[in-house]
């Protein structure tokens, strides 16, 4: 029996120790991938954290994609260690993903939004956006949609890729906004006064920001009145209770104050033409 194994080391070992050290070099490859995913799983694990401030639905997917591309790329590496050309199939596997990539593309475009929009954070949940002819507050994002909810309740799901493709507007993200409370007063009204109304108006109501420091202006003049304008800075949160209230608090003011919002009117003379 020993002679036996023997005379089968002598004739083959040359092959038995290659074999060997391939084996050995494809445990190798296989320990290195695994260290490096976790490595690369723990660095994308503290990209998530909200320090780092990345969606935790990117890191899901980065995750997926360095486990699976390490898994492809230590498969490649031990065919080759074993002799197997790798070429044909790289080739293979090239022209199946250009054909998946173009059968998919606009689905693949949506996830590129998606991640690109995760990433970047060009808005995030419970923030309200406009883009196109759409507006609402953000309910939900994933790789291929978005969902909003408009002021009246209606549930809009947009294709990433739409939303990326636009510009887009964000109310929320500065924490504050500008409104302009207008009234109009007639010609033969004190400015004055009117002026005078608003800056009590203005002292009156603390929930506006004092930096930037609320403005009374003369915005307009126009055909048969004058437009008087509040321009003052207020939270988010606060923005259109305050804006409702003043508006109504406006028109009583005004009125108190003896000023008059006057009617579109128009003059119209009429001449007489005498009979020949």
């Amino acid at each position: 029996m020993l002679e036996n194994l023997y005379g089968i080391w002598n004739s083959n070992s040359a092959s038995i120790l290659g074999l060997a050290k391939n084996v050995v070099a494809s445990v190798l490859i296989i320990i290195i991938g695994a260290v490096l995913s976790r490595v690369f799983r723990r660095i994308i694990e503290k990209a998530s954290s909200q320090k780092l401030n990345v969606n935790e639905s990117v890191g899901a997917i980065l995750r997926h994609i360095v486990r699976y591309g390490i898994f492809i790329i230590c498969v490649i590496m031990i065919l080759n260690v074993f002799g197997v050309n790798t070429s044909s199939l790289l080739a293979v596997l090239g022209a199946a993903g250009l054909a998946v990539g173009l059968a998919m593309k606009d689905t693949l475009g949506n996830i590129a939004a998606g991640i690109i929009i995760l990433l970047l954070g060009s808005y995030r949940c419970g923030e309200f956006i406009e883009f196109g002819s759409y507006s609402g507050t953000v309910r939900d994002i994933s790789l291929f949609t978005t969902v909003l909810e408009t002021p009246d309740g209606i549930y809009i799901s947009a294709p990433n890729s739409a939303i990326w493709g636009s510009p887009l507007k964000n109310f929320t993200r500065n924490g504050r906004r500008r409104m302009e409370l207008s009234v109009r007063i007639s010609y033969s009204d004190s400015l004055e006064t009117a002026f005078q109304v608003m800056r009590d108006i203005i002292t009156s109501e603390t929930r506006f920001l004092q930096e930037p420091a609320p403005q009374v202006i003369l915005q307009a003049m126009q055909d048969s009145y004058v437009t008087i304008t509040i321009r003052a800075w207020a939270s988010v949160q606060l923005y259109w209770d305050i804006y409702w209230h003043q508006m109504r608090n406006m028109k009583e003011k005004i009125e108190e104050a003896g000023l008059h919002i006057p009617f579109p009117q128009m003059d119209m003379h009429v001449r007489a033409i005498s009979q020949l």
